[in-house]
């Protein structure tokens, strides 16, 4: 009896921490629309796509140059990022010594724990300098890249491992009782088995990705333009949101949470999409 009063309260507290958590999301969603709703209403959405560049106090919203300089980033980090996360995953199971696998673990969990700023602040004082001998002027879209790339890199991997760690030992046996060869069950038994975990990771790093904003403003010149190559400046929404909103009023305040509003969308986008992606899985 004792037993199912416990269970019955660990529900209703799992209840009650769903429903704060479900609040909180959509607080903070109620507030952006309402910070937003007065400037949408007064020059609609278009403008924010169509004006001539980003210069709020002569009421040009133009978000695009921003918006680009995000995707671009994160799309660059994530790509490298993906790949390289989980196939250390895979290094770590199935080819390297046990004790090598122990060390990188722990390696790739003290990069999980390092301040964004301090990649920042790593990449603006070595990372940059470097890229500006090979091509002037240093800040660009290629550093941001490789720094977000460095910064997301844990998360893949780590979850990449946790993944691979839960496909059941008698997929890994019945292959092998097959005759496949290691490469041939890692790709035709384990990722298959482990797809709803990786694809979990690659949600998460490119959540992160689209999120971060220290490292990213200090490393990519924060320019306001469409770069036309990876060593052109950029400027990503999340950094136009923290250089500007201490002086920013007025409808000037209201576009930088449009910006916010943006960034929402983009996360739920992600989601939606993840949901669609894992619609239909066996776990």
């Amino acid at each position: 009896m004792s037993q199912l009063r416990n269970e019955a309260i660990l529900v209703w507290m799992l209840r009650g921490m769903a429903i704060v958590s479900g609040a909180i999301v959509l607080l903070i969603l109620v507030f952006l629309i309402w910070e937003t709703l007065p400037i949408l209403q007064s020059i609609g959405l278009t403008r924010f796509f169509n004006d001539p560049s980003w210069h709020p106090t002569s009421d040009e919203f133009n978000l695009t140059p921003m918006l680009s300089g995000t995707l671009l980033v994160m799309s660059g980090a994530v790509l490298i990022a993906t790949p390289v996360g989980i196939l250390s995953g895979v290094f770590c199971h199935y080819y390297a010594p046990p004790v090598l696998a122990k060390l990188y673990r722990r390696l790739i969990e003290l990069l999980a724990g390092i301040p964004s700023v301090v990649y920042g602040f790593w990449g603006l004082v070595v990372l940059v300098p470097i890229i500006g001998r090979i091509h002037p002027p240093g800040p660009s879209l290629l550093a941001g890249t490789l720094i977000l790339t460095l910064m997301i890199l844990p998360t893949i991997a780590l979850v990449a491992d946790a993944s691979l760690a839960n496909v059941p030992p008698d997929y890994l046996r019945g292959a092998a009782a097959l005759g496949l060869g290691r490469w041939a069950i890692v790709r035709g038994v384990v990722f298959p088995a482990a797809k709803s975990g990786l694809l979990t990771g690659i949600i998460l790093e490119t959540g992160r990705a689209i999120g971060e904003t220290m490292a990213v403003l200090m490393v990519c010149g924060n320019v306001v333009q469409v770069p036309k190559s990876v060593f052109e400046p950029v400027r990503t929404l999340t950094a136009n949101i923290a250089l500007e909103m201490a002086y920013a009023v007025g409808n000037h305040r209201a576009a930088l949470f449009v910006s916010g509003l943006v960034l929402m969308a983009m996360i739920v986008a992600l989601v939606i999409a993840a949901e669609k992606s894992n619609k239909g899985h066996i776990y």
